[in-house]
Formats: C-alpha cells, sequence, structure tokens
C-alpha cells in the first residue's frame, strides 16, 4: 500500500506449562518464556509501530511477593528499548544465578510463567505511554487483578460505557480500551464474590476460599456476560493475577488469532508464522482460534476452547491477506500471488497484448506476492499467444520467424524504489512540496522515451494521495508513453470501524470519484437524499439498519468510478496517459475465499455498529465535519 495506512495491532500470549527448571534443564536458559516472548513479538513488528508492552505473572508466589511485572514504551525503537528495559534486571548477575531459575524468579521481575506481549499500532488520537498496552486492572485480592490487551475496535463504546455507569462504576475516561477492562473487571469481579459468598458459609477460611476461586472460577461464564454487548472486530487477551488466561476472538473472525499448545507451552499470536519460527513447528500444528470462542488456559495447565458469543457469518478481514499480515504465511502468500494472477486478462486487454513494449513492476515491496503472481499469469497468456503464431506459421515454419516468436518474454525491472524516509525541516511549505515527490527513487535508463508502457502493481490505493503527488510524478521523469497502476485489491468505498485507520468517506479517492460523477451527471441531489435517509436511520432498530450510501455507488458501472479516479490521480503536468485498474469484488473473494470480509470495497458490514457507522460518516462529510463516526 502506497498510502501510509495504520491498521490492526499485534498480540502475543505464551504460557509455560512446566516447572521453570524443566526448560533450564532442556534449553539451556532459565529465561525460556522471556526469550519466545521477544521473537514472537519480533516476528510481529508490521503490526505496531507506535508502542509495545509486555506483562507477565508468576504462579504460586507467597504474599508480599510482587508477582505481576509490566513495562510499556512508545520509542521509535520500541522492541529494543522494551526487551532492553526487561533483560536490564539480569545484567552483572552472577552465572550461579542466572542458572538458577527459582531464585530468579523469587528475586526479578518477568521471570513469571504467564506472559502478554502487544504491538500497538494507533489508529487516531493519544500516542502517548499511557494508551500502550496491556493495561492493568489492579486489586488487593489476587483473582481481582486483570491484565488485559488486544487487537480490537468497538463500535458501541458509548453504549457500553452508558452500561458500566448504569453498574455504578465511574469510569476515569470513555475509551474502548478502559471500558473492555472494566467491563471485563466487573464480571471478574462478580464472579469472584459469588465464590465467595457460596464457600464462606461452609466454614473455609479467605485463605482457603482464595484456593477454591483458582479451582471453580468459571471464566467462559465471565467471558459470556462480559461480551455479551460487544459490537466490533475484536482479539483480545487476559491474564488474571492468580494464573487463568484467555483470548476472545469476535463471533465474525473478524479480527486474526491463532494458537499452539503441547505438553510445554501454550502460545497464542496474531500470526501463525510468528508461531512457527518461534516455537518450530509445522502450519497444521497451529491452529485459528474459532470465532466467537475463548481459548481459556487455566491455572492447573488445562487448555480449552469454549463458546463465548453465537457465531455469525465468517467474516474474517480481508486486508489482513491483501495488505497487513506478513507473506510469509504460506495461504496468505498464495492467496496474494492469486490476486495479482487474477488481473492479468485486465492488463493484457489494456497495454494490448504488447510485450514487446511494455515493462512491469510493482511498489511498495508488499505487493511483490502480487507481482509474481501477476507475472505467472502473463506468462501462461503468453506462451498460449506464441503457440498460436506457431501454429499459423504452418508446417515448416521459417527459422527465424520461430525465434522471434520464441524470444519475446514479459519485462519486468525494478522500477520504483521507496527512499530512505524523507525529513524536512522547512517551515515553507512551498519548499516541503517539493520535496514530496521524492519518498520514491526510480531506475532511469531502462524505458525507451515515448515507446513503452509501464505497468506498476500495488497492495490497494486508498487516498491515492502518495500516487499523484510522488509515485506518478518519478515515474513520468522516466518518459514513459503510458502508465499503468494495478490495485491487487478492489475499490476502497466505505470506512473501516474495525481497526484499520479509514474512517472519513473525503479521504477515499474512489468516494471522491462518485461525488465528481454525481455532479458531472446532474445527481447531486441524490447526495441530499442520502443524506436525509441516513439521518432517518440513525434511531433505527439494529435489525432496520441499512448501508444508504450503497444506492449511490450502484448509479455508476465499477469501471466508469476506475476511470474517474484515473483523472482526479493523474498530476495535470505529466505527459504519459494514465490508467488505474482495480481487481474486482469477484476477484477478491475467488483469490481470498476463507476471508469474505470485505466491507470496505462492497458495504456490507458484518455487524450492526459497522453499518450505523458508514451511515454517520456519510452525515460528517454531508456537514463538514471532519471527525472519525465512532467514539
Amino acid at each position: 500500500m502506497s498510502d501510509q495506512i495504520k491498521h490492526e495491532c499485534g498480540l502475543a500470549v505464551v504460557r509455560l506449562l512446566k516447572p521453570l527448571e524443566f526448560y533450564k534443564n532442556k534449553y539451556g536458559t532459565s529465561l525460556y518464556g522471556l526469550d519466545k516472548m521477544q521473537l514472537l513479538m519480533q516476528k510481529q513488528r508490521n503490526r505496531g509501530q507506535d508502542g509495545a508492552g509486555l506483562a507477565t505473572i508468576k504462579l504460586d508466589m507467597g504474599p508480599g511477593h510482587r508477582y505481576i511485572s509490566r513495562k510499556r514504551t512508545n520509542t521509535a525503537t520500541y522492541l529494543e528499548d522494551l526487551f532492553g528495559g526487561v533483560f536490564s534486571h539480569f545484567d552483572g548477575l552472577p552465572e550461579e544465578k542466572m542458572q538458577d531459575p527459582l531464585w530468579l524468579k523469587q528475586n526479578k521481575p518477568y521471570t513469571g510463567e504467564l506472559l502478554l506481549g502487544h504491538l500497538r499500532y494507533g489508529t487516531h488520537g493519544d500516542n502517548s505511554i499511557e494508551t500502550c498496552h496491556p493495561f492493568l486492572r489492579q486489586n488487593n485480592y489476587i483473582s481481582r487483578n486483570l491484565v488485559v490487551a488486544g487487537n480490537f475496535n468497538l463500535t458501541n463504546v458509548e453504549e457500553l460505557f452508558q452500561e458500566l455507569v448504569t453498574l455504578g462504576q465511574y469510569p476515569k475516561e470513555k475509551s474502548d480500551t478502559v471500558t473492555v477492562m472494566e467491563k471485563i473487571g466487573h464480571f471478574l469481579d462478580d464472579e469472584v464474590q459469588r465464590l465467595h459468598s457460596w464457600f464462606k458459609p461452609e466454614g473455609y477460611n479467605n485463605q482457603e476460599i482464595n484456593t477454591l476461586i483458582y479451582e471453580h472460577l468459571d471464566i467462559q461464564r465471565l467471558l459470556q456476560r462480559a461480551f455479551r454487548k460487544f459490537d466490533g472486530g475484536y482479539t483480545m487477551a487476559g491474564l488474571i493475577g492468580h494464573g487463568d488466561a484467555f483470548v476472545v476472538r469476535d463471533p465474525a473472525g473478524i479480527r486474526p488469532a491463532y494458537y499452539y499448545h503441547d505438553d510445554e507451552i501454550a502460545v497464542v499470536a496474531s500470526e501463525r508464522p510468528a508461531i512457527q519460527t518461534a516455537i518450530d513447528v509445522q502450519y497444521d500444528e497451529v491452529k485459528e482460534l474459532k470465532r466467537g470462542h475463548a481459548l481459556i488456559i487455566r491455572k492447573n495447565g488445562t487448555i480449552s476452547e469454549e463458546l463465548i458469543k453465537d457465531q455469525v457469518e465468517r467474516r474474517a478481514c480481508s486486508f489482513e491477506r491483501i495488505y497487513f499480515s506478513r507473506g510469509t504465511d504460506r495461504d496468505i502468500y498464495l492467496e496474494r500471488k492469486k490476486l495479482g494472477e487474477i488481473l492479468c486478462d485486465k492488463v493484457l486487454k489494456e497495454i494490448n497484448y504488447d510485450f514487446k513494449n511494455t515493462i512491469f513492476s510493482f511498489i511498495p515491496n508488499t505487493a511483490e506476492s502480487a507481482f509474481f503472481g501477476m507475472m505467472h499469469g502473463l506468462e501462461d497468456a503468453l506462451n498460449k499467444l506464441k503457440i498460436r503464431q506457431i501454429k499459423e506459421l504452418g508446417p515448416t515454419p521459417d527459422t527465424q520467424k520461430l525465434e522471434e516468436i520464441l524470444s519475446v518474454r514479459p519485462r519486468f525491472e525494478k522500477l520504483a524504489i521507496k527512499d530512505a524516509k524523507l525529513r524536512t525541516f522547512i517551515a515553507d511549505d512551498n519548499s516541503r512540496g517539493l520535496m514530496v515527490p521524492h519518498v520514491y527513487d526510480v531506475t532511469y535508463g531502462i524505458v525507451e522515451n515515448d515507446v513503452d508502457t509501464i505497468v506498476l502493481i500495488d497492495d490497494s490505493i486508498v487516498r491515492g494521495t502518495t500516487l499523484r503527488n510522488s509515485i506518478l510524478r518519478i515515474l513520468s521523469r522516466l518518459r514513459p508513453k503510458k502508465i499503468v497502476i494495478v490495485s491487487s485489491a478492489p475499490q476502497i468505498r466505505y470506512p473501516d470501524c474495525y481497526g484499520i485507520d479509514m474512517s472519513k468517506m473525503k479521504n477515499f479517492v474512489a468516494f471522491r470519484a462518485l461525488v465528481a460523477l454525481l455532479e458531472e451527471h446532474g445527481k447531486e441531489n441524490l447526495l441530499e437524499q442520502t443524506y436525509q435517509r441516513c439521518l432517518a436511520m440513525a434511531d433505527a432498530e439494529d435489525e432496520d439498519l441499512k448501508n444508504e450510501v450503497q444506492q449511490l455507488y450502484d448509479e455508476f458501472p465499477y469501471e466508469m468510478v476506475s476511470d474517474k479516479i484515473s483523472e482526479l490521480l493523474t498530476p495535470p503536468d505529466i505527459k504519459p496517459d494514465v490508467k488505474i485498474i482495480y481487481q474486482t469484488i469477484e476477484g477478491l473473494h475467488e483469490a481470498c475465499p476463507d476471508h469474505s470480509g470485505d466491507w470496505y470495497f462492497s458495504g456490507n458490514f458484518p455487524t450492526a455498529g459497522g453499518i450505523r457507522v458508514v451511515n454517520k460518516a456519510f452525515v460528517n462529510y454531508m456537514e463538514k465535519v471532519d471527525a472519525r463516526a465512532y467514539a
């Protein structure tokens, strides 16, 4: 994606299922859990660049001993800072201490059996240290301590906040993270109190009751109560002070979660390859957490996958497959290749099958897999073309003509390269503007002036700002006859409200193209009509909700919107013709059949909160309110 878009966070949970001495004896380190957590987070660093955090819990520590440790950071070198700070506690220790895991557990922080790591991509607002996960809800009673982190965004924070107030709470702020933590915390308190009231009349003392709470706390029940009204996409993890842990996934499976466990360790992460690398296991040994379920890891080491919310239609995020997740996952790699391959027919028609005078390339690096797929498709198409041409030569073809046919192959080059991040300290806007086109470098001397066509594949086009102000300008310096930009994702038409920073209609070039077409065709009145319907929809019941913006896009064919986008993104002062080709939604589903979450392309939101958000986003556009459409 050439436009910089912030998106889903990364999550990692590690639970050591054996005594700490086991790992020292088998693997030669007393810090086995920390080592695995560091690797899990390092392999998911693509999922967060605004901060990171780590929390650990030590099991079976006596009163008066610290059993929860946490560190968070929002520095530019967040992972180095996080683990540098954690491992600094072991600097200078004599070798005999480092070889004694029981001594380390008693005397040093971050040496617990239960670990929770988080990588933060702040999609909006404050990026201070206070916004970094994990969050703590502290209490002097061990089973009421709660540590929470997640990859989520809720659409109905206002409703959940008011429910907390109705319960008698007085939340310190109105944010989805605090609301989630307090909601879970409330029902944790309630379940703990219920058990205490149950066992107290039986004659147990308070310390004995603590142990009974560990054994009988119904994690499934408390999560079912806490998550009952959650609307959004989420993978949330929690640690309870005495040692229980859980990871919950939303009922549509919007946000990803994978896990692995054996008799030594249990691991959860946002991405499958991170687990494969950290634990050295095969693809089919890592399981996907079922939607609407929680993976519950009890203090006693038992592990189960329990239903928390009734499942709805699977709508796993397709953007994960197109761009956000690391392409080292086997399925994601193959799906990205397929996305590129599917576009071949459109590309060939656009270049009139002129392989000789066309150069193929990609930008940014994450589009490389789609580029490979496109090249494979082009090679297959070219082979078919060669077979037909050879047959036309007859039974005794001329050798020279045969060699000419066989010598044709797709031309692919590395044409556009993202340069090191440019920083300008010039205050003048005009001077700063002169720097913008140079975010990317190009390879000179490859393109034949005014003859060659450049075909460049990108993951997706959201705003189109970088494309217009940088990529197309710098490519035009190569003096091609034509520039074809290919998006492996469909047109992004609607806001996301489940974790991606795409919340304002005016920012989408597809929406700007729609408005321009409505104006050109004398249909501006439809904007006002849609606005009135969106206002009327604000108080509708969930079952009556409708995305009112979809009707506007129905006014024009898909390719007409693409052509208008091409026009809007073409700088007026460049010579080459520009054409933008988009993936279709049908092509997306063909390439990613198990990830049908396409609401940003289709407008088919999987939750009622999502439909409310898109209608509110359109209202904000019409009222010129520059704000996201959810709390």
